[in-house]
């Protein structure tokens, strides 16, 4: 059997943990020999139970039957599978079984009498290097588990749960929503005893219809915190502020100098950055004491981030100057989050800023910023090339806002902006004409503005615009949708 990654459980405690059925050929076994918990059937390993899930293009229910000869011992099923050799756990739903085991994790955790804390995350952005920088310093105090990329909905919490033992110190769990409520049912799954606000943005406007229902969605996670528990929120962004009035517990603040003079938990002075648009600054904790950082990711929008996880860190118990340090010690995130590469192809080369993961108009116009401080004080100017998809779940103004991230990437500096859409999505597609129609209205005669269909007419622009400019620099941004992410990794390949 393998090491354990969650409590261990017998199948009979399962089948109660998700108000189940079981079903079996044969005599289960009393002892715990569940020791871990799956979604994808390619994951199983000895001790593991496959929840089977049916989505929109794969069924996990069609795998069932071949689990046991990969170490599954046991499924949970929506309905009794024909063929299976391992026992079935029979639910109504396998997604809301998931929670529910992830819940039962969870509560077993907390029973025993080793400290565990359970840190909930959430804003329009900023979560997933927020939970990378909290996890890598929270792994200097104990053992940490945190998602792999944006794990955050109501399949890859739970799954991220279940990740959890007995060794285990912290919970970074990352919370995301498109709608009201769903981070209230986050909570329900794994309510924390500390909870992070980073911002209220436009990110799902579409679906949330204003930026107020978007703040009452973000509250749920103060609302779900275990009773008393810590509040951990950005004093520069208004609606996070107000969330203070829900707050059960203690309440800590972070963010940028305040107008008034005071003196927030953790502040950030002198920001400043260098060539390859690293920040640094100067982190001051309540107590006046100050450490120096100089962060190894990009993107000075990431000293807000920084800040966040600086805040819970030394609430933790961690020296303000090990924190420093620790923050400084981060090279590396989650993927295609302002990711720094070389890209060399036959007919030329160039400097590839990787931020294709997701995107709103915030994170486009931090994205840009640092592109346009890529190199800035140097006497030969790089060319900048902003490869730019189109933003989702924008709502009524959709179209105004791509028109204006277009002409802030041409006002402010881009010398080429290639807007990227969709042959097969006529929505996308004219998204992408919006933008490149407001990058055309700026003010900038110098300026190329290109319209792609597709990530492939993408690639030949901008290796047509980096043959001409052999100091070239990327940047890659857009929403998932948009494919960008995909052309990031066939760059990687070459």
């Amino acid at each position: 059997m393998s090491s354990p990654t969650m409590m261990p459980m017998s199948l009979k405690e399962i089948t109660q943990a998700v108000e189940g059925c079981l079903i079996s050929t044969e005599a289960v076994a009393e002892e715990p020999v569940a020791t871990s918990a799956f979604t994808d059937s390619r994951q199983i390993v000895d001790g593991s139970v496959f929840v089977a899930i049916a989505g929109e293009r794969v069924d996990g229910h069609d795998f069932v039957p071949e689990i046991g000869a990969h170490g599954a011992v046991a499924a949970i099923v929506d309905h009794e599978v024909a063929g299976a050799q391992v026992p079935q756990i029979v639910v109504e739903n396998t997604v809301k079984a998931l929670g529910a085991l992830a819940r039962h994790n969870i509560e077993r955790r907390r029973a025993l009498e080793s400290p565990f804390t359970v840190v909930g995350i959430t804003g329009s952005v900023g979560k997933t290097t927020t939970k990378d920088l909290l996890k890598s310093l929270l792994s200097k105090m104990g053992d940490t588990v945190a998602p792999v990329g944006s794990f955050n909905n109501e399949i890859g919490l739970p799954l991220t749960s279940l990740k959890v033992n007995a060794d285990t110190r912290f919970l970074v769990a990352e919370m995301g929503a498109n709608h009201v409520g769903e981070i209230a049912n986050l909570t329900s799954l794994v309510p924390p005893d500390i909870a992070v606000v980073l911002k209220v943005g436009v990110a799902h406007l579409g679906e949330f219809g204003s930026v107020e229902r978007i703040a009452q969605a973000k509250s749920e996670i103060v609302r779900g915190l275990v009773p008393g528990g810590l509040t951990v929120l950005n004093a520069n962004d208004e609606h996070v502020a107000a969330m203070s009035a829900i707050a059960p517990g203690d309440l800590l603040w972070f963010g940028l100098p305040q107008e008034d003079g005071a003196r927030l938990d953790s502040t950030a002075h002198d920001v400043v950055c260098d060539e390859l648009d690293h920040p640094s600054f100067v982190l001051e904790n309540k107590s006046g004491q100050r450490a120096d950082v100089t962060l190894g990711i990009c993107g000075q929008h990431n000293v807000m981030n920084a800040l966040a996880a600086a805040t819970v860190a030394m609430a933790l118990g961690m020296p303000i100057a090990d924190v420093a340090t620790g923050l400084s010690d981060v090279t590396s995130i989650s993927p295609h989050r302002m990711a720094v590469s070389t890209v060399v192809k036959p007919e030329t080369s160039f400097t590839l800023i990787d931020d294709s993961f997701n995107a709103n108009p915030d994170s486009m116009k931090a994205g840009l910023d640092g592109l346009l401080r890529w190199h800035s004080g140097a006497e030969k100017q790089p060319y900048r090339i902003a490869v730019l998809g189109a933003m989702l779940e924008l709502g009524p103004d959709e179209r105004q806002l791509h028109e204006g991230i277009g002409r802030y990437a041409v006002e402010n500096g881009v010398d080429a902006l290639v807007a990227v859409g969709s042959t097969s999505d006529e929505s996308l597609d004219a998204l992408a004409e919006d933008m490149a129609k407001g990058g055309k209205s700026a003010d900038a005669e110098s300026a190329t503005v290109q319209w792609a269909h597709d990530a492939d007419e993408a690639d030949r622009m901008v290796t047509g615009l980096a043959t001409g400019h052999t100091d070239s620099v990327v940047l890659l941004k857009g929403s998932h949708a948009s494919g960008l992410s995909a052309l990031a990794e066939r760059w990687a390949w070459n």
